[in-house]
């Protein structure tokens, strides 16, 4: 009986199918119904394995996508299922480290450390239930904490063109926040760039506290997507275990292109501007996963979005803009006047603010804000010599502060500024 028993658990067939073809990104196997989203391995001309994951199927014909560039693949190669996808395991070892979309190191530091199993796919939060964003977020660059102050569980789009000082601006916030651990996604960068950023716009005291996931260009578009989702994965744990978290991702308009490759390689007709509908469905789903949970803990999260071309009617930049809490834009023309960070505080905005400072600071905000308009209305009549003093007060208030209010705007990469030093030097030019 009890060889029976052994024998009854041991599979008389595993389930094959086979690779009937290749079509640029998207690879098609018949033979065996896959499940959308499992993980297989294809077998190589050489005997190798390739890893890729179900993204979809039309009649007897499943999808798949490959986390790697395929080669060496041949017709009517296996097809087989992964039995159980191996968790990842995760602890506070992983601070310090870099990642890819698939949870391996990259760093050449060994393997990951942890004990609690790592959800890829966190349990969406009742919106009734979630904490509201309660507390400031202090992000160390005086312009935000002074002008465009943070609050704990926002989410917020840094919407920049290429060459502004992105990365250094992001590099800052992850060195001097004080959040107590940071979770960054480097997603689409260019691979010099990646260990830039890393060595300096990071550089050791950013790294210590943070998690890196990266996902460069030449990836996959299905690892690009992985990589997000896992940033978001990484940075839901660490909340849920009572840590304060900032979320910065780099960039979401990449995740967005990377759906959209998916996307036309399964057929879906394109809408706006080349992006199929699933992309404006995807980016609500994955802003929706950050912000704070039911816990004591909290999840912040900043967005990179790319204008291309500076243009802002862009439908990522569009999209962002709506479903975020806020936006914090950059500025070229800022950029070329040698002003870093070069944010543009007139055309931002964060929409949590008044949940988390006081009347008076926020009136010193309003009072800022109207100094830099009217300052901006006659900006080009000066050097020109349109401009007269004593026509109006307000205007020549504007430009006398203009110089000391720049002064307070700008600040040096390995500067610090609290945000009790960001508002008191505001309230003193403004007294």
């Amino acid at each position: 009986m009890s060889l029976a028993l052994s024998l009854g658990e041991i599979p008389v067939a595993r389930p094959v199918g086979r690779l009937v073809g290749v079509s640029g990104l998207l690879l098609e196997a018949s033979g065996y119904a896959f499940e959308t989203g499992q993980r297989v391995r294809i077998e190589t001309a050489s005997g190798g394995w390739i890893a890729a994951r179900v993204v979809g199927f039309r009649e007897h014909t499943c999808f798949l996508m490959p986390f790697r560039k395929p080669s060496g693949l041949v017709a009517g190669a296996r097809v087989i299922a992964e039995q159980e996808e191996q968790s990842l395991l995760i602890g506070p070892s992983w601070r310090g480290r870099v990642i890819d979309g698939l949870g391996e190191p990259m760093d050449g530091m060994g393997p990951l450390g942890g004990s609690a199993p790592l959800d890829l796919h966190p349990p969406r939060v009742n919106p009734l239930r979630k904490r509201p964003v309660r507390g400031v977020l202090d992000v160390g660059v005086r312009a935000i904490n002074g002008a465009l102050t943070l609050g704990r569980g926002q989410r917020v789009g840094l919407f920049a063109g290429s060459g502004v000082g992105k990365s250094v601006l992001l590099g800052m916030i992850t060195r001097q926040t004080t959040a107590s651990v940071v979770v960054v996604g480097l997603i689409g960068e260019r691979g010099r760039e990646v260990r830039e950023f890393i060595e300096r716009s990071l550089g050791p005291e950013g790294l210590r506290k943070a998690v890196v996931v990266v996902a460069p260009a030449d990836e996959s578009p299905l690892m690009r997507l992985m990589a997000t989702e896992l940033c978001h994965a990484i940075a839901a744990h660490f909340r849920d275990a009572g840590e304060h978290v900032l979320l910065l991702v780099d960039s979401l308009t990449r995740y967005a292109m990377a759906q959209r490759e998916v996307a036309l390689a399964l057929g879906e007709p394109p809408a706006t501007r080349g992006y199929p509908p699933s992309v404006f469905g995807l980016l609500p789903q994955l802003v929706e996963s950050a912000g704070n949970g039911e816990g004591e803990g909290s999840m912040s999260a900043i967005y990179t979005v790319l204008a291309e071309g500076d243009d802002e009617q862009d439908p990522v930049v569009d999209t962002a803009r709506a479903i975020l809490d806020g936006h914090i834009m950059l500025s070229r023309q800022l950029a070329a006047q040698g002003h870093y960070p070069s944010i543009d505080v007139l055309r931002s905005v964060s929409r949590c603010m008044d949940l988390v400072v006081d009347e008076a600071h926020l009136a010193r905000v309003r009072e800022l804000k109207d100094l830099l308009a009217r300052h901006a209305q006659v900006r080009d009549l000066i050097p020109l010599g349109g401009y007269v003093a004593g026509a109006d007060p307000a205007t020549d208030r504007a430009v006398a502060l203009n110089p000391r209010l720049v002064a307070w705007l700008r600040q040096g990469t390995d500067e610090a500024s609290p945000l009790e030093d960001a508002v008191a030097r505001l309230e003193e030019i403004l007294a």
